[in-house]
């Protein structure tokens, strides 16, 4: 009886975890490993609150979320499932940062879209799959409300850009002036600049490492969890 109701109470902070913030954690036995499901969709939500109609991830939720999972000793790897249209420049970059400073094995798999700030999320992780009908969008930063035009705010604009395909830059193997030339493409997008990249041309242009759905992500982490515990063997 006891036991019934512990597992009940298990199953509802669960289900209410993939309702708030559309995580969970994946237990496969005691003598397999524990690996934490983390989902970036919708829009990136930053500083400013979005409509309560637009699908939203979180900052505030998923930062603290990868600090406890660096923390706890009993997670062994953390799988990144992208279905994003980007958003909030800074907050994005500041989850992508947080997932590439994990010391625990991470794979990221991108379904749908993994669009402008969705770029940096989907290289950060320690190897990233993108499904065959999958896209990302690689455009200029767009900035919202009044924009000053003067020379500061072209550079601030052309900062942010460094940054972020900086970023990509040393978590993939495209090169930056090679993402640069993607985002000023003025022939692929009728009413903006940049490039769309389906499936296996986002992995021939070296951005994502592999094509491939949910098995072939999780074989991939299952396999780099092995492989960091035969490496902590031998060192011990």
């Amino acid at each position: 009886m006891e036991e019934n109701l512990k597992q009940q109470d298990k199953n509802q902070g669960e289900n209410e975890e993939i309702k708030e913030m559309g995580q969970l954690t994946l237990e496969q036995g005691k003598d397999r490993h524990k690996i934490h499901l983390l989902s970036i969709i919708g829009e990136i939500e930053g500083h400013e609150s979005l409509s309560p109609n637009t699908k939203t991830t979180k900052y505030e939720h998923v930062l603290p979320k990868l600090a406890s999972i660096e923390d706890d000793d009993s997670i062994d790897g953390v799988m990144v499932i992208i279905n994003t249209v980007g958003g909030d420049v800074e907050s994005g970059l500041a989850i992508a940062e947080m997932l590439s400073s994990l010391s625990k094995p991470t794979v990221s798999l991108v379904l749908g879209g993994s669009h402008s700030i969705g770029v940096p999320l989907a290289v950060s992780t320690d190897y990233s799959y993108i499904v065959p009908t999958g896209t990302m969008v690689i455009h200029p930063v767009r900035l919202n409300g009044l924009v000053i035009g003067a020379p500061q705010t072209y550079d601030y604009f052309q900062q942010m850009q460094d940054r972020i395909t900086g970023f990509v830059a040393s978590h993939c193997f495209a090169s930056q002036e090679q993402l640069e030339k993607m985002m000023m493409n003025t022939s692929m997008l009728t009413k903006d600049l940049g490039t769309i990249l389906v499936g296996s041309q986002a992995v021939s242009e070296g951005i994502i490492n592999e094509v491939g759905g949910i098995d072939e992500a999780m074989k991939k982490l299952h396999q780099m969890i092995e492989e960091g515990r035969g490496q902590n063997s031998e060192e011990a």
